[in-house]
């Protein structure tokens, strides 16, 4: 959206539009509206930022929590770990679609009042655990599509600039939450586990009515939250078999899609162990790291996350989204392969080990957030509103998938000694999402290096040596004379 653009957009909003004449007076009028609309679109980001921090820090406390009890529990075995994760991860993929489908044909607000609530009480019993967990996935994946996907573009209202402020503090948000939420229960868990449990289970039900009142406040301050999507009578007559619509035509949809590739990219990074998640959370642990250290670790993977969503909108603005993309998407798999090679290198000790393994995983960080930033952009930009939801729950079901290919991998590989193998299942994962993510740049730039600007910078180069009073080198004449005969 150009300039003139936004200007044309603030005279409707305001009530402008062709006047016979110009005034000091409307002019102040102008202005006075300009800044009652800036004010009411900053106290709306307030709010949002209010519901969606104290959202996502409780789900990124319990998330991280329950692998911490699960590990006091099982402290020698990635199984009861993986098995917690993978229920989630499967409960997710078959019901995502379901949570897209309420995101694009109910009214917004009942969409986003889900519960994202549930906490462990009975961590003794896995099966309840594992249910209840699959409950706040659900409610977690629900209120991401609809709030992250839909409703920030709503209140963006086709502003650009607005869309990426909005994009960027969610994301700081989130990532803050992955910073500060597990070192705290780290450091509450090292003191006492029970103490921990009881501790993520109050801060979620204080949490719960303020939540609620922040996001009602922001639907109803924003006029385009309450309009109805446009849907046909067909699917909208029957819950039912809209639900059964959108299964059976969603992923069609989504793989023909002109955004699928990036999107698809993207759900191929969750298939990984490398990451401070539940698998590598016990493997560090078993290993012999405190659950103190893990959880300064992650804090400090989340500062590296954290300064992404710095780094990536001015990247993006230089070079653009899908170019960013690309650059961080390679960085990753940089990362990602020298962590694999601590894990193949024979007779490594513990302590190096542990070194070099979270040292490359913290430094993929910056590739993994950078790419995500870059790939929400082109889906937000590519994807029709009415068909967000269906899209985002799409693709949220194979993230969830692969991510349950993970965890299935370290069911396969149990012992802390085979982590290496779901590690190397992990870096493969990245170089697919790379050649994919690259497919889809050659398509859309025609080119994934500008060579022609590589020339130029060598020519201005020789135009630089030249002016300070040097010949420029004729590389035509330099053969001839190394090919002509030596008279002596």
């Amino acid at each position: 959206m150009t300039g003139h653009d936004h200007d044309e957009q603030d005279e409707s909003l305001l009530g402008g539009g062709d006047r016979p004449e110009q005034n000091a007076l409307s002019d102040d009028n102008n202005q006075f509206d300009t800044g009652t609309v800036h004010a009411s679109f900053s106290s709306t980001q307030r709010l949002l930022y209010i519901s969606h921090f104290l959202s996502t820090w409780n789900s990124r406390v319990f998330e991280f929590g329950a692998f911490l009890f699960l590990a006091s529990i099982y402290p020698q075995t990635l199984l009861p770990a993986s098995v917690y994760a993978m229920t989630r991860a499967m409960f997710a993929v078959f019901l995502s679609s379901a949570t897209g489908y309420a995101v694009d044909r109910f009214p917004r607000l009942s969409s986003d009042q889900v519960p994202n609530d549930e906490s462990s009480s009975q961590l003794w019993l896995l099966l309840p655990l594992c249910l209840l967990a699959a409950a706040e996935k659900l409610g977690s994946v629900m209120n991401t599509i609809a709030v992250e996907r839909d409703w920030v573009v709503a209140i963006a209202n086709g502003f650009d600039e607005r869309l990426a402020t909005l994009n960027a503090q969610m994301r700081r948000i989130d990532l803050f939450c992955k910073l500060a939420g597990p070192l705290v229960i780290s450091f509450v868990d090292a003191a006492s586990t029970k103490l921990a449990i009881v501790v993520t289970g109050s801060m979620t039900c204080a949490s719960v009515l303020v939540e609620y009142f922040t996001i009602a406040r922001v639907y109803y301050k924003v006029p385009e939250l309450s309009k109805s999507k446009e849907t046909s009578s067909a699917e909208s007559s029957s819950w039912l078999k809209g639900m059964m619509h959108t299964w059976l035509r969603g992923l069609p949809a989504y793989v023909k899609h002109q955004a699928f590739l990036p999107s698809f990219a993207l759900a191929l990074l969750y298939m990984t162990v490398l990451s401070f998640n539940g698998q590598m959370i016990t493997y560090l642990i078993a290993i012999g790291v405190s659950s103190s250290a893990v959880g300064i670790l992650r804090g400090v993977a989340a500062f590296f996350e954290l300064s992404t969503t710095w780094l990536g909108p001015i990247l993006m603005k230089r070079i653009g989204a899908v170019r960013a993309g690309i650059w961080f998407l390679n960085w990753q798999l940089a990362c990602v392969g020298v962590a694999c090679l601590f894990f193949w290198i024979s007779e490594t000790r513990r302590i190096t080990l542990a070194a070099g393994i979270v040292s490359a995983v913290v430094a993929s960080r910056l590739g993994l957030w950078g790419f995500d930033l870059s790939a929400q952009i082109i889906v937000q930009e590519e994807v029709e509103p009415e068909m967000r939801g269906t899209f985002s729950s799409q693709e949220f079901a194979l993230q969830n998938a692969f991510e349950m290919l993970a965890f299935l991998s370290t069911i396969v590989f149990p012992r802390p000694e085979q982590f290496k193998v779901p590690a190397a299942i992990s870096a493969s994962a990245v170089a697919t999402a790379c050649v994919l993510y690259a497919i889809f740049v050659r398509a859309r730039r025609g080119h994934l290096l500008h060579l022609s600007k590589c020339m130029e910078s060598t020519h201005r180069k020789k135009a630089r040596w030249t002016a300070l009073g040097h010949e420029p080198i004729d590389n035509d004449e330099v053969e001839l004379q190394a090919a002509a005969p030596q008279v002596s």
